[in-house]
């Protein structure tokens, strides 16, 4: 049974949200900004469960943040408690890609009103706020950025950003449509929700093995921390750093992200 009352404290929304694309964009909202998009686990060695029950016990009761396949599943069964219907769906993450990338982004497909929603809160390049299915459908972010649906001849569906790159963890390669991810409204079953985790967690040459990745959005802004590399945006103000103490790298995780490590993560995750 999905403590509804104890996620909602989580994320700071203090009741409820309406069933409809209003209601579903505060949703998300106040998740993003609450919970951290981080991979820490995986490279402390740790398995990633994505189990309603597991995540409910990480992100929510441990006040810890996750990726995409925590976020989203967290997400999923918040929507469910409000009466939404959802599914989960999968994408190829296309940002910095020199050939055609695995589907290791999982997302939701959330049905209103007769209209189908696209709703994220496990993208930790930017913050997409939620956009209708539709072709050609736009939507712009706090931040300022413009994110736009295509549809695709060989990948189904593509979502483009145009936005400052400040606003990004780092990997878009500047101003201008970019192709964030794509994908297909096919059927995504548990298994290959497992499957792609799997990969995305344990590969060597998934991006999630070979760096420590947290972010946040901010009300107007993004802040991120890439192994010692920290970076904050917020309107036209920006600030960038590389830590270079453990302690302020742990009191930067706490303050920032809302990350509390033990000094034996801060010592493992520094040394990385």
């Amino acid at each position: 049974m999905f403590d509804l009352d104890s996620y909602l404290a989580r994320i700071a929304l203090p009741s409820r949200v309406t069933v409809d694309a209003e209601g579903l964009a505060r949703l998300q909202r106040a998740h993003r900004l609450a919970i951290p998009f981080e991979n820490l686990d995986v490279r402390l060695g740790r398995a990633i469960a994505i189990d309603s029950a597991s995540v409910f016990a990480k992100l929510v009761t441990a006040k810890r943040g996750g990726y995409c396949f925590e976020q989203n599943r967290l997400l999923l069964d918040a929507l469910a408690a409000h009466g939404f219907a959802a599914r989960p769906l999968l994408a190829r993450v296309w940002l910095r890609a020199t050939d055609v990338p695995g589907m290791t982004h999982s997302f939701s497909l959330v049905h209103i009103d007769g209209q189908d929603w696209i709703a994220d809160a496990g993208f930790g390049g930017s913050y997409l706020p939620p956009m209708p299915l539709i072709d050609g459908a736009e939507a712009q972010g706090p931040d300022g950025a413009r994110f736009r649906l295509t549809r695709d001849a060989q990948h189904g569906w593509m979502l483009l950003r145009d936005g400052h790159p400040g606003h990004t963890d780092g990997r878009s390669a500047g101003e201008g449509w970019e192709a964030q991810y794509s994908f297909t409204t096919d059927h995504v079953w548990d298994a290959d929700l497992a499957l792609a985790n799997h990969w995305t967690s344990t590969a060597a040459d998934s991006r999630f093995r070979q760096a420590n990745i947290v972010s946040i959005i901010l009300p107007r802004g993004f802040a991120s921390l890439t192994d010692r590399h920290y970076s904050r945006r917020v309107g036209e103000d920006q600030s960038a750093a590389t830590i270079t103490d453990p302690r302020v790298y742990r009191m930067r995780m706490s303050l920032m992200f809302g990350i509390d490590l033990t000094p034996e993560e801060t010592a493992t995750l520094f040394a990385e």
